[in-house]
C-alpha cells in the first residue's frame, strides 16, 4: 500500500531555486575543522536571495520564500555563522565587509514582524505565518544566546564608517546602512513569545543584557544625543527601538536597588499567601466535610408556572441568601460580542506588564538615567518637529509611541527625583544622589512646551472622536504624567521653576476645552479594558486635584469656553454645462459647505461647577467598573476610587447617586465579603469608614423619601436627584419661541421678480413649500371667484327688485391652514417660507412672535388678482431663476437681506446714500428729529393771545429802548446775534427726546387709529378757521400800509412804530413754544401744505413765482426764556392773491420788524 503524499505548502520549483542557492552560498566541512567556507560566488548568492525576498514575496504578497529559508536554516546555518566568522582586525577587507552587508541585508527582511489584520491575511498567509513566528523566535534565540560570537556588536562594526561620516557628507548608501542596523535591534527587540518569564533566553531581559554587552545601548544613547546635529532620518526608528524596550516595564521597580527589590518581591508574595489564605478562610465556612460529602439537589420553583431552578451541594441547604447566590453563580449570560474596532498591532500594547531580572534592571536603569541627562529633549524635540510637519518617515504608529514614551520617561524623572530626595533624608550616598542635581527640570523641558500641549489636545480629540482607544491611552498617560511633573515644578523651590509652572497651569486650564474632553474621557468608558480604564480614572482624580489647588492659589482664574455656530457658506458660481473639464475643482469647491466657527468668551472658572460633570451617572459607573478589581488594585488606586466616592457624596453632597443597589452589594461584599479587602491594608478602614456613612445617609433619606426604595433600582437623572434632593419637582420656564428676522429682496424690483427670488430660495430643498403655497393660492383663487360670481347675482337680484343698485359687499378673509405640523412650524419659523407668503399677499393676524398666529388671504385681493399670483409662482417653480446678474451673477440666496426695522444712520461716504438725495449733516445729525412745542400752556386761543400780549410789551418796551441808545443794529450784531440764536437751537435739538421713537407695545391698534381720525378732522375744522382769520387780517394791513405810504410820498420821514401801535395789532395771531399747543401749529402746516400745494420741507410759494418772499429777521427775548432768537416769515395765501390781482404789492407780503416768536409754519434762511 502506498502512502498519499502531503501536499507540499510551497511550489516545488521554489523551493528548489532556493534550495541550490543556500547550498552554493557554503558550508562546513571536516576538511576545515567545522569551519564555515564560504562558496565561490557567496555574495552573488546573498544577492540573488535579497531579489527572491524582494521580488516574489513583497511584489506577489506571498511568504514562500521566507518559508523555504527558514526550512533550510539559512539564518542560523549560514548568515549567523558568516557575520561571526568576520574577525574585528578585518574591517579593511573590502570583499569580506561586503558580503557582511550582503548578510545583514537579507537578516533584517528575514526577522521583519509579520502582523496583519484579518482583512489582509490570505490562505497562503494563513499556512506560513505560525511557521515564520517560531522561525523568528529561534533567530532571536541565536543571535542573544551565544555572547562570545557578539553578532550584534558586529552589526555595528558594519555601520561605524557610515555613523563616521558627518551629516552633511553623507550618501543615501551611508543613510541607508545606519537604518538597516537600526532596523536589525528594532527586530530583535520586537520577537517575543506570548508566555515567556523573564529568565526566557528571548525574554526581555535577555534582550537588554544582550543589548548593554555589546554596545547597542551605547550606540544608540549616541544617536539620540546627537539627534539633529549629526543625524536627520534616524529618529522614528530609534523612537521605534526604545516603545518596545521599555513598554510594560514598571518605573517604581526599575529605580529599586537590590535590597528594595528583595524587599518588594517578598511583600508581593506575602501579599498573594494572604490572599491564599482569605480564599481558603472563605471556603472552609461551606466546604463540605466527611460526613456531608454526599450529593444534594435542590429544586427552586420559580415564579414561572412549571419552571425551576437547580442548586447542587449540600452548601445549598445553609441558608435562603446562600442558596440564592449559588443559583445567580450557575447563571450564564452569552451576551454578543461585537468586533473590536481597535485594529492596533499586538505588538504595540504598552499596558501589559514585563518583569525584568536584577542585571536587566541594573543597565536599564542606567540607560533611562542617560538617557534622561543627555538624549531627551534632543530625540523628543526632533520627533515633535517631524510629527508636526508630518513627514514622509513618520507613521500612524508613531504617534501614539511618542506620547507613551513621554509619558514614561516623565513618571521615571518624578520617580528618580524622589528617590534622590529619600535618599537625601536618609544620608544615604548611592548613586543617584551622587549624579543628580536636584531642581533640574530642564532635562526634560523640550515636553513642556506650547507646541507639545497642542500637539497633545490636537491628538487626543482626534483619537477620542475616532474611538482609537489605544493610542488616546498613549496621549491620557502623557498629559497625566505632565500634569504630575508641573505640580512638582510648582513645589520646587527655584522661583523660576515655580513661575514656569504658573505658567503652564494657566495655559492647561484655561481653555475649557481641556475640561469637557477630561469629562468626556472618562464618560465615555466601555470596555476598552483595564488599562485604559486605569488610565481615564487616574487623569480624572489627578486633573481634579491639580485644577482644585490651582484654583484656590488663583482666585481670579478665568476660562475660554468656545461654542459652535452654524454658518453656511453658498456658492458663488454654479457649474455650467460647456465648462472645461479643469473647473470641476473649483466648482467643487464652490458648492455648498457647512463649517463650524468658533466664538470664544472669557468667564470666571467655578470649580464646583466643573466638579459637578463628574457627578453624572456615566462617570460614577466608571469608578463603579474600576472599584470591582478592588482585590488586584494597589493602594494608590483603591485611594483614588475612595477619594472620588467622597468627593461625590460628601464634597459635592449628591450622595442619593450613589445609593443604588448595585452599588451597596459591591461595598458590602468590599467589607463583609466573601472575597473582602484585606484588613491589614492601609486604605481598608478608609473604605470601612465611607460605606457605613453612604448606608447611614441612605437610611436618613429613605425616611424622609419612602420614593427612594424604589429608584434605588435605577440609574438617576437630574430631575429625579432633585426631587430626592428637596422634596418637590424642579420648576422649569420654558423660554417663548421667538419668530426668525424678516427678509426682503435687495434692490429695485418689481413684485413678480420679487416672488421669483423668493421661489428660487426655496426651491432647491424646500420644493414641497412652493407647492403647497401654489396649491393654497389656487384654491383661494377659486373660492374668491366663486364668491364675487355668487356676490354679483345677489345685486343683479336686488336691484331688479328693488330699483336700487347696492355697493358690493366685502369679500370675507380666507383662513390659510398647514397642511401638516412640519407646515405649521415652519409658516412660524422659517423666514423664507414667510417672504414668500407675504410677497404672493398673505397677511398675519395677531402678535407676530406667536406661534399659533393665523394667515389669511386679505379681502382686498380679487380673484384676478390672486390668479396672477398663482401663475408667477407656477411660473418660476417650473423655471427658476437661481442666479442674478449679467456681469457677476450671484445666487438667489444671496439677494436676501434682513429687513431693517429701525433706520439706521448713514455716514457721509456711505455709498447707499448717493441716491436718496440726503446728505449727512455731519455733528447735526441728530438721533431724533425736532419735535413740536410741548403742550403746556393755556388751551384756548384767547388765553394764548393776552399772555403773548403781556410778554411782548415787556420785550419790546426794553428791546427798542436799547436800539435807540445804541442807535441801531449793525450787521456785525445781527450775524453775531443770528450765530447765538443758532448754536442755542442746536443745543436745544440735541437734547430732544423724541416720543415718536417711545411707544408702547400694548396700544390697541383699532382704537388709536379711531382717535387719530377725529383728531385729524378736528384740526382739519380748525385749520380752515386760523387761515380764514389770518387771510382777513393781513389784508386789512396791507391797506393800512399803502394808505399811509402814499401819505408819505412827499418826502417826509417815516415815523417809528412805538410799543403802544404794536400793542393794539391784536388781529396778529402768534404761537410760542410756550402758549401754543401742537395742533394749532400742525394744522397750519396741513392747511399750508393742501391749499399751496407744497411739501413740508419747502416755504409756501406763490403759485405765479412773480414775487420772492422776504424775511425778516427779529431778536425776541424774554425774562423767562432762554436767550434763543427766532426769525419769523409770513406769506400771503393763495386766496389773497385771487381777491385782488391788480395790485402787485398785495402778495407776497412781509411783516415789518416786530419781536415775535417762532411758529412751525415759519421757516429760516441763512442768507441775509
Amino acid at each position: 500500500m502506498e502512502l498519499e503524499e502531503t501536499p507540499s505548502p510551497v511550489d516545488p520549483e521554489v523551493r528548489a531555486y532556493i534550495y541550490s542557492l543556500v547550498s552554493a552560498l557554503g558550508g562546513t566541512g571536516a576538511d576545515e575543522d567545522g569551519r564555515y567556507v564560504l562558496g565561490d560566488d557567496a555574495l552573488a548568492c546573498l544577492k540573488d536571495l535579497k531579489k527572491w525576498l524582494k521580488l516574489y514575496d513583497e511584489k506577489a504578497n506571498r511568504l514562500d520564500v521566507a518559508r523555504c529559508l527558514a526550512e533550510a536554516n539559512l539564518v542560523e546555518g549560514d548568515l549567523l555563522e558568516v557575520l561571526a566568522a568576520w574577525p574585528e582586525d578585518a574591517t579593511e577587507d573590502r570583499v569580506k565587509s561586503k558580503i557582511a552587508l550582503a548578510c545583514l541585508e537579507l537578516l533584517v527582511p528575514l526577522t521583519w514582524p509579520i502582523e496583519k489584520n484579518d482583512t489582509q491575511m490570505t490562505v497562503n498567509h494563513h499556512r506560513h505565518i505560525p511557521y515564520i513566528q517560531l522561525a523568528h523566535l529561534s533567530y532571536k534565540r541565536s543571535v542573544l544566546e551565544n555572547q562570545s560570537r557578539s553578532i550584534l556588536r558586529t552589526a555595528v562594526r558594519i555601520g561605524l564608517p557610515s555613523l563616521a561620516i558627518p551629516m552633511s557628507e553623507r550618501t543615501p548608501r551611508d543613510d541607508g546602512i545606519i537604518k538597516l542596523i537600526l532596523y536589525l535591534f528594532r527586530n530583535i527587540s520586537i520577537i517575543s513569545s506570548p508566555g515567556e518569564n523573564k529568565e526566557s533566553p528571548t525574554s526581555r531581559s535577555a534582550t537588554i543584557e544582550a543589548f548593554h554587552h555589546q554596545d547597542v545601548l551605547a550606540l544608540i544613547l549616541t544617536i539620540c544625543s546627537n539627534m539633529g546635529e549629526d543625524f536627520n532620518s534616524q529618529d522614528v526608528v530609534i523612537l521605534e527601538l526604545l516603545f518596545h524596550l521599555i513598554k510594560g516595564v514598571s518605573v517604581e521597580k526599575l529605580f529599586m536597588d537590590k535590597a528594595q527589590l528583595e524587599r518588594n518581591g517578598t511583600d508581593e508574595l506575602g501579599a498573594l499567601l494572604a490572599k491564599e489564605k482569605n480564599m481558603h478562610r472563605s471556603y472552609a465556612k461551606h466546604a463540605p466535610s466527611r460526613h456531608n460529602r454526599f450529593g444534594t439537589m435542590i429544586w427552586v420553583k420559580r415564579d414561572d408556572p412549571g419552571k425551576v431552578s437547580t442548586v447542587s451541594g449540600q452548601d445549598g441547604l445553609m441558608n435562603g441568601q446562600h442558596t440564592f447566590s449559588k443559583m445567580d453563580q450557575s447563571k450564564k449570560w452569552n451576551k454578543p460580542k461585537q468586533r473590536s474596532r481597535d485594529v492596533n498591532k499586538a505588538s504595540d500594547r504598552f499596558d501589559v506588564p514585563v518583569s525584568l531580572n536584577n542585571n536587566a534592571t541594573t543597565h536599564l536603569r542606567a540607560f533611562v538615567e542617560e538617557f534622561l541627562d543627555s538624549g531627551f529633549n534632543p530625540l523628543f524635540n526632533h520627533v515633535r518637529r517631524a510629527i508636526e510637519r508630518e513627514a514622509d518617515r513618520v507613521l500612524e504608529i508613531h504617534t501614539p509611541q511618542f506620547f507613551f514614551l513621554i509619558s514614561w520617561f516623565l513618571e521615571a524623572e518624578r520617580v528618580r527625583r524622589r528617590k534622590k530626595e529619600e535618599a537625601e533624608k536618609n544620608n544615604k550616598t548611592n548613586k543617584i544622589a551622587e549624579t543628580f542635581e536636584a531642581d533640574s527640570f530642564s532635562l526634560i523641558a523640550s515636553v513642556l512646551t506650547q507646541e507639545t500641549f497642542v500637539l497633545l489636545n490636537r491628538f487626543m480629540q482626534d483619537r477620542l472622536d475616532m474611538k482609537v482607544w489605544r493610542d488616546l491611552n498613549a496621549g491620557i498617560c502623557s498629559f497625566t504624567q505632565i500634569l504630575l511633573i508641573v505640580q512638582d515644578m510648582a513645589k520646587s523651590s527655584i522661583e523660576e521653576d515655580q513661575e514656569i509652572a504658573e505658567n503652564i497651569q494657566n495655559r492647561i486650564f484655561y481653555e475649557e476645552t481641556t475640561h469637557d474632553r477630561i469629562v468626556a474621557i472618562l464618560r465615555g468608558y466601555k470596555d476598552q479594558g483595564f488599562g485604559y480604564l486605569d488610565a481615564c480614572t487616574e487623569l480624572s482624580h489627578v486633573f481634579l486635584r491639580v485644577l482644585e489647588r490651582y484654583s484656590r492659589e488663583n482666585v481670579d482664574l478665568q476660562v475660554r469656553s468656545k461654542r459652535r455656530a452654524r454658518k453656511k457658506r453658498k456658492a458663488a458660481a454654479v457649474q455650467r454645462g460647456d465648462a472645461d473639464d479643469n473647473d470641476d475643482d473649483a466648482a467643487s469647491e464652490m458648492e455648498d459647505v457647512a463649517e463650524a466657527e468658533r466664538v470664544s468668551r472669557e468667564r470666571k472658572f467655578d470649580l464646583n461647577r466643573f466638579a459637578a460633570k463628574f457627578t453624572t451617572q456615566t462617570c460614577i459607573d466608571t469608578f463603579v467598573k474600576f472599584t470591582r478589581f478592588y482585590n488586584d488594585l494597589n493602594t494608590e488606586q483603591l485611594k483614588r476610587a475612595h477619594r472620588f466616592f467622597y468627593r461625590v457624596a460628601f464634597k459635592q453632597d449628591i450622595s442619593v447617586m450613589l445609593f443604588r443597589i448595585d452599588y451597596f452589594v459591591l461595598f458590602n461584599r468590599m467589607i463583609k465579603g466573601p472575597d473582602p479587602l484585606d484588613r491589614t491594608s492601609a486604605v481598608y478602614v478608609e473604605w470601612e469608614e465611607l460605606i457605613r456613612q453612604l448606608i447611614k445617609r441612605m437610611v436618613k433619606k429613605m425616611s424622609e423619601r419612602p420614593e427612594l426604595a424604589v429608584e434605588m433600582l435605577f440609574s438617576k437623572i437630574p430631575s429625579t436627584v432633585f426631587y430626592l434632593e428637596n422634596g418637590y419637582e424642579k420648576q422649569t420656564m420654558s423660554s417663548k419661541p421667538r419668530a426668525p428676522a424678516a427678509l426682503e429682496v435687495r434692490g429695485a424690483m418689481t413684485r413678480d421678480e420679487q416672488v421669483g427670488v423668493a421661489v428660487a430660495v426655496l426651491h432647491e430643498q424646500k420644493l414641497d413649500a412652493v407647492d403647497w403655497v401654489t396649491k393654497v393660492l389656487g384654491d383661494a383663487a377659486s373660492e374668491r371667484q366663486s364668491w364675487e360670481a355668487e356676490s354679483a347675482a345677489r345685486g343683479a337680484e336686488n336691484f331688479s327688485s328693488t330699483g336700487i343698485l347696492e355697493s358690493d359687499p366685502r369679500a370675507p378673509s380666507i383662513v390659510v391652514h398647514p397642511d401638516t405640523e412640519e407646515r405649521r412650524i415652519a409658516m412660524f419659523k422659517d423666514a423664507k417660507l414667510r417672504l414668500l407668503m407675504t410677497l404672493a399677499g398673505f397677511e398675519r393676524l395677531g402678535v407676530d412672535d406667536e406661534p399659533n398666529t393665523t394667515w389669511i388671504i386679505p379681502s382686498n385681493l380679487t380673484a384676478r388678482q390672486l390668479h396672477e399670483t398663482h401663475g408667477v409662482v407656477q411660473k418660476y417653480r417650473d423655471n427658476p431663476i437661481m442666479e442674478y446678474g449679467d456681469e457677476d451673477p450671484v445666487p438667489a440666496e444671496e439677494m436676501l437681506r434682513r429687513k431693517p426695522t429701525t433706520k439706521s444712520r448713514r455716514a457721509e461716504y456711505d455709498d447707499e446714500s448717493e441716491g436718496d438725495g440726503m446728505v449727512s449733516d455731519g455733528d447735526n445729525d441728530f438721533l431724533f428729529p425736532a419735535g413740536r412745542p410741548t403742550n403746556t400752556g393755556p388751551r384756548t386761543a384767547t388765553a394764548a393771545l393776552e399772555q403773548l400780549k403781556k410778554k411782548r410789551r415787556k420785550r419790546r418796551a426794553s428791546i427798542v429802548s436799547d436800539d435807540e441808545a445804541a442807535g441801531g443794529l449793525d450787521e456785525e450784531t445781527r450775524e453775531r446775534r443770528r450765530k447765538a440764536r443758532e448754536a442755542a437751537d442746536l443745543e436745544k435739538r440735541e437734547k430732544i427726546k423724541s416720543a415718536e421713537f417711545v411707544y408702547d407695545s400694548e396700544d390697541d391698534v383699532e382704537a388709536d387709529k379711531l382717535f387719530f381720525e377725529r383728531e385729524e378732522a378736528r384740526r382739519a375744522g380748525q385749520g380752515k378757521k386760523v387761515m380764514e382769520v389770518l387771510r382777513a387780517g393781513i389784508v386789512d394791513r396791507n391797506k393800512r400800509r399803502r394808505d399811509g405810504e402814499e401819505e408819505d410820498k412827499g418826502g417826509r420821514k417815516k415815523k417809528k412804530r412805538t410799543v403802544e401801535n404794536e400793542s393794539e395789532e391784536e388781529d396778529d395771531v402768534q404761537m410760542t413754544e410756550g402758549s401754543s399747543s401742537p395742533s394749532r401749529i400742525e394744522r397750519l402746516e396741513l392747511d399750508s401744505q393742501s391749499e399751496g400745494d407744497t411739501p413740508l420741507s419747502t416755504p409756501l410759494e406763490d403759485p405765479f413765482e412773480e414775487e420772492v418772499p422776504k424775511e425778516v429777521s427779529v431778536d425776541a427775548r424774554s425774562p423767562g426764556d432762554d436767550g434763543r432768537g427766532s426769525k419769523v416769515l409770513v406769506l400771503a395765501s393763495q386766496g389773497e392773491v385771487d381777491a385782488d390781482k391788480d395790485d402787485e404789492d398785495d402778495a407776497p407780503v412781509a411783516l415789518p420788524s416786530r419781536r415775535r416768536q417762532r411758529a412751525a409754519m415759519m421757516f429760516e434762511s441763512e442768507s441775509d
